[in-house]
């Protein structure tokens, strides 16, 4: 063959192993699929295949028990508060509950980005992008992941500040930790923690370490995704062009300023989960409801601000509607009557010096 066929033939497409390939497609993760192979589920031109380290281009002629797998679809990004007493996993043998019994059914099938410990809550993103899921997890590739912990104990600035270099507790060497205390009261504290590793435990044992007890972590930030103001139990989906955005770089903190208006669009809730998913949801879909305003309204009039939720999911709210609609009322009531002439002070007899 010529040098001049040669160059004009079409570059050669590069070549995969059959678990990432599958992985990326949504079908399982690689430790499954690696399972799914062993189990002889996997085939590929009607040939069962024996090893996930098989090569190939692409998917076309591969079967997953026997139904063909279909092209992989764009990356998809979702943001999941996770709450406490749930567990990071697909089932469990011991029959607690799962993060997938909290999700709503018709959502594609979703794989976590790193884990959160049982009594850990906050933000755990899901995707159905295995290659997505591993840029997003690996530590080479700088995503920092922020923290609030409550913790019982006495600790200083200083103390926190040396965590930046890095700390080693029972032959486990930790990376770099910029932590700072956020409010303290009594012997009580909130202490705000950015981390890039997020090792098994890390936050806990590092405070641990130093004396502290933790009674509360909550993960607020996973690169530039943002907690927000996701319930406990609630999920939403990241846009796609803020998917793409975070791909082309990683370590950036923040969405551009038009995707953090966007934020995420909400995942509607499906009345055919379970009842106990669907009570734990339910009412706080009710709290957020807001009075439709009437024909009469006028259309530039603003909505009433609602509830302010923190980041953890707290509502800051103050109880002063009664206060102020039993004043309103008192001063109607005060207006509407005839106005009245003062009345004279009564005035006291004086006692004459020395009289008892």
């Amino acid at each position: 063959m010529s040098s001049s066929s040669r160059a004009g033939s079409p570059p050669t497409a590069p070549l995969h192993r059959i678990a990432k390939l599958l992985a990326r497609a949504g079908v399982a993760s690689r430790r499954e699929i690696e399972r799914m192979i062993a189990d002889g589920r996997v085939a590929l031109g009607g040939v069962l295949v024996d090893t996930p380290a098989t090569l190939l281009p692409s998917l076309d002629g591969v079967t997953v028990d026997g139904a063909p797998v279909a092209a992989p679809e764009p990356a998809r990004l979702f943001l999941f508060h996770k709450p406490t007493g749930v567990l990071t996993t697909e089932r469990d043998p011991k029959g607690r509950a799962t993060i997938y019994d909290r999700l709503p059914k018709g959502l594609p099938r979703l794989m976590p980005v790193g884990r959160l410990d049982l009594n850990t809550e906050g933000l755990l993103l899901m995707t159905t992008d295995g290659g997505l899921k591993r840029q997003l997890e690996l530590p080479a590739t700088g995503v920092e992941r922020a923290y609030r912990a409550r913790a019982y104990g006495k600790v200083s600035q200083p103390q926190l500040e040396e965590l930046i270099h890095g700390v080693e507790i029972e032959g486990v060497r930790y990376g770099s930790i910029d932590a700072n205390i956020e409010r303290r009261t009594g012997a009580n504290l909130w202490i705000e923690l950015v981390l890039k590793e997020g090792k098994n435990r890390e936050v806990r044992r590092v405070l641990e370490h130093l004396g502290l007890q933790v009674s509360r972590l909550i993960r607020t930030r996973y690169g530039p995704f943002v907690l927000g103001e996701l319930a406990p139990g609630e999920i939403g989906e990241v846009r796609h062009h803020d998917v793409e955005a975070f791909q082309a770089d990683p370590t950036r903190r923040e969405l551009p300023q038009p995707s953090r208006r966007r934020g995420v669009a909400p995942v509607a809730v499906d009345d055919a989960r379970a009842p106990e998913v669907r009570a734990s949801v339910e009412p706080r879909a009710q709290a957020k409801a807001r009075p439709v305003a009437s024909d009469k309204s006028k259309a530039g009039a603003k909505p009433a601000k609602g509830p302010q939720r923190r980041a953890d999911g707290t509502l800051a709210v103050r109880d002063s509607g009664a206060r102020t609609e039993r004043t309103r009322s008192f001063r109607q009531d005060r207006s509407d009557e005839a106005p009245r002439s003062p009345r004279p002070r009564p005035t006291r007899p004086t006692k004459p010096r020395g009289a008892r």
